[in-house]
């Protein structure tokens, strides 16, 4: 792969034919294997399109490989990232040239110099949450996506809840316990999460896939819960559980001019093997039906799509964002924002938007050419 030569951060065109595309994925998070299925996704829909596509995983360990660029090498139910390609090291610099003969970054560091874009389906901490778009940012080289403050508000459950509510934007009551609350005073802690009433949802603050969640229906399985959750992340957000809520989602992306647009609605029917939408519903077996697009109301669909929008730019979110609200009746009320949601030809984000009238390949070739227009910088 050649160098990259001048300025990236107005979003130039690339030199050549074809643009060059960096497309990270794996991690760090305990969405490794939904990252890479994401991936593999991505890479097909870019298949026979112009795009020079170079891949780079990052393996739960957090070292960063050199992988082929094929979605049939991403296989398996749950697959991961092997330790069996070149090393790379990406320095955050916006200078090429990096890793001349002699030079400490000497292992594959032209990946990054030599690109026009990232593509950084990363979900979780480490990847979705900031981290790895102020590398990017940093090193001058655009990238698919929210940037450092949005990416990083969204991932924490407890700032994008503070965030929200600021904005007036209407969600279930909520509890925040900070790192070392529950150690330091559980008695306090245990008294503000119980003014909330039971049944409740006890989460991670800082995972997805809803990894480390428990629904708690009476005292004696709170500490449980507590422990599950803090096996994940040390800070905890606890909610109030929606009664008769329905899960809805809808898709934010930015249309050719930078301009949050939302699309059409889906709904998740869980089934009766199941108590919420957990990992397993998701992703292991069919517990869960997925519906697009989703049989709302015309004023309640509307209120849906006007508040996705406005929770987008209440983070000032960029490219894309997935959001999830429970319906009850008439009233709306915001779950959570992901900024960069499950990307597989099968997930919400792209069935939402398949549904709204943009296919798969058009929608990760729209995201590509949405953060070139963006390039790097204070924006």
């Amino acid at each position: 792969m050649s160098e990259y030569g001048g300025d990236r951060a107005g979003g130039a065109d690339p030199v050549g034919p074809a643009r060059r595309v960096l497309l990270i994925f794996g991690g760090r998070s305990s969405e490794h294997a939904i990252s890479c299925i994401s991936a593999a996704g991505v890479l097909r829909a870019l298949q026979g399109r112009p795009y020079d596509v170079t891949a780079v995983g990052i393996l739960p360990d957090g070292r960063w490989v050199e992988v082929p660029a094929d979605p049939a090498s991403i296989t398996g139910r749950l697959p991961e990232v092997t330790d069996t390609g070149d090393a790379v090291v990406l320095l955050p610099e916006p200078v090429p040239g990096h890793g001349e003969p002699g030079s400490p970054s000497a292992l594959r560091p032209r990946i990054l110099a030599g690109v026009d874009v990232v593509f950084p389906v990363l979900h979780g901490p480490w990847g979705e949450d900031g981290t790895v778009q102020g590398l990017l940012e940093m090193a001058g080289v655009p990238y698919v996506g929210s940037g450092v403050f949005a990416s990083a508000a969204a991932m924490d459950k407890g700032h994008l809840k503070a965030l929200l509510a600021q904005a007036g934007i209407p969600m279930s009551p909520y509890v925040v316990l900070a790192t070392g609350e529950w150690q330091r005073d559980p008695a306090t802690a245990r008294a503000r999460v119980e003014a909330l009433g039971y049944p409740l949802f006890v989460k991670p603050a800082r995972a997805g896939s809803s990894v480390g969640i428990s629904r708690v229906a009476h005292p004696e399985a709170l500490d449980t819960a507590i422990h599950e959750a803090l096996a994940w992340d040390p800070r905890i957000v606890v909610e109030a559980a929606v009664h008769g809520g329905r899960e809805i989602e809808c898709g934010v992306l930015a249309d050719r001019d930078g301009v949050p647009r939302a699309s059409a609605c889906a709904e998740i029917v869980v089934g009766p093997q199941h108590e919420f939408y957990d990992f397993e519903a998701k992703y292991l077996d069919d517990g869960a039906e997925l519906i697009v697009p989703a049989d709302l109301a015309p004023a309640v669909l509307a209120r849906v799509q006007d508040m996705a929008v406005r929770c987008f730019e209440a983070l000032t979110c960029e490219g894309l964002a997935r959001v999830d609200f429970f319906v009850v009746g008439d009233d709306v009320l915001v779950n959570e924002v992901n900024t960069m949601p499950g990307f597989t030809p099968i997930s919400m984000f792209p069935r939402m938007w398949e549904a709204s009238g943009i296919p798969y390949a058009d929608l990760v070739e729209r995201l590509i050419e949405d953060a070139v227009r963006r390039g790097t910088g204070l924006r």
